[in-house]
């Protein structure tokens, strides 16, 4: 008999669909006949469907507003995701009830969530309507405060109660709403300090309910060593290739502006050098003001073989790209977004390993850049490596939930 799953993305990552892809492609090598449906965000949505995948139905109005909502909250290269969580869990009824009329009219074996909180919340509060195994994907623990902003500072405490709340309810009854907990990570990336006064420690908490996989990436890095191989399949050419992006949203647009504007200082001491911008899914590419020469591209599928390909990328803060650069082992230049405390705990993990150059953004000029770009350009690394069988990893664990 057919095993039914229902995987929620609920990030507004592209990054994250593309891991949670990952997963499946791994599942449905141990079950063929496993049917997989999907609820996720609008644009993700649209990557679900460009892969194969099948949306569950009736789940269209799944995670409407989130990508309007950070783009909304954002300033230059600046995004306190701690107060905009609190403004994402005024959605969270929302979600939960459009999970609860998929789920109503078609019987799932399993749920996966990726960051769904709404699962979570939606059946802490009645417990009763949890007749399904469900297993959350997180690659972060603890919500952080960045400012002094009395508003921050409830922010943080009020979602860190509800994971403290799960837990002190674990240790008094054996009580949990989710059968499993995988950290996309390892345990050493999980800060070890307590969520807040009085409540348990970070680490502690994951190790209480989490798996640790390791990093899930979309593809084999060894399959990607030959540079020149890799370059030659894309259509570049011998110059040096610098690659700028900035993720899923249209939060960066500052960033690559900036690597714009660095360009011609760096082509005077390079004077074949190119350079890529990748704009992603929501920011035009006619809406950036950049020097001739640069070559601007909107959405780009399978961005890790640009990856591979370049001399030196420059990119946000996000997880996914960072550790696909690192696995990759090419020069990077990272900047995390003002005030957004996940990046700046990626940041941190990154540094540990001696993985890419933080930079800030407020801090940087043309100038600046320029140099620190033209300083790495396909400098050999030395990045402690990381483990990157994820993917295989997660989906064995969640292979043992379908038997």
């Amino acid at each position: 008999m057919k095993k039914k799953l229902l995987f929620i993305s609920g990030s507004i990552g592209l990054g994250h669909v593309a891991r949670d892809f990952a997963i499946t492609e791994e599942l449905e090598k141990q079950n063929p006949d496993l049917e997989i449906s999907w609820l996720a965000s609008d644009l993700s949505r649209e990557y679900i469907l460009e892969k194969g995948g099948k949306l569950a139905l009736g789940g269209e109005n799944y995670n409407l507003k989130e990508n309007m909502l950070a783009e909304k909250h954002a300033n230059i290269h600046k995004l306190n995701v701690t107060t905009l969580g609190v403004k994402f869990m005024k959605h969270l009824d929302e979600n939960f009830e459009v999970i609860k009329h998929v789920t109503s009219s078609t019987k799932y074996d399993l749920i996966v969530g990726d960051e769904a909180y709404e699962l979570t919340s939606g059946y802490r509060k009645d417990p009763k309507l949890k007749t399904t195994p469900i297993i959350m994907i997180y690659d972060f623990v603890g919500f952080d405060t960045m400012t002094y902003n009395p508003l921050e500072w409830l922010s943080a405490f009020l979602i860190n109660r509800v994971s403290a709340k799960g837990y002190f309810e674990y240790k008094k009854n054996n009580f949990r709403v989710t059968d499993q907990i995988l950290f996309v990570g390892e345990r050493e990336d999980v800060p070890d300090r307590k969520f807040g006064i009085l409540n348990p420690n970070r680490r502690e908490w994951a190790d209480t309910f989490c798996m640790y996989v390791g990093y899930i990436l979309g593809f084999k890095p060894e399959d990607y060593l030959d540079k020149k191989k890799v370059r030659k399949q894309l259509g570049y050419g011998d110059d040096p290739l610098i690659i700028c992006s900035i993720g899923g949203t249209a939060v960066g647009k500052s960033l690559l502006e900036l690597c714009g504007q660095a360009y011609p200082l760096m082509k005077k001491k390079v004077p074949n050098l190119r350079m890529v911008l990748v704009c992603g899914p929501r920011l035009p590419t006619e809406s950036l003001n950049i020097p001739e020469g640069v070559d601007i591209r909107g959405f780009v599928p399978d961005l890790y073989e640009h990856f591979a390909a370049c001399d030196l990328a420059i990119v946000q803060g996000g997880s996914n790209t960072n550790w696909e650069l690192t696995a990759l082992r090419r020069p990077f230049i990272n900047f995390p977004l003002k005030n957004h405390f996940e990046q700046a705990f990626i940041a941190e993990n990154l540094a540990r390993r001696g993985a890419g150059i933080e930079m800030s953004y407020h801090k940087t000029t043309p100038e600046i850049l320029a140099e620190t770009a033209l300083a790495n350009l396909d400098k050999k690394v030395s990045y402690k490596p990381i483990p990157t069988d994820g993917a295989e990893r997660a989906a064995k664990i969640i292979g043992e939930y379908l038997v």
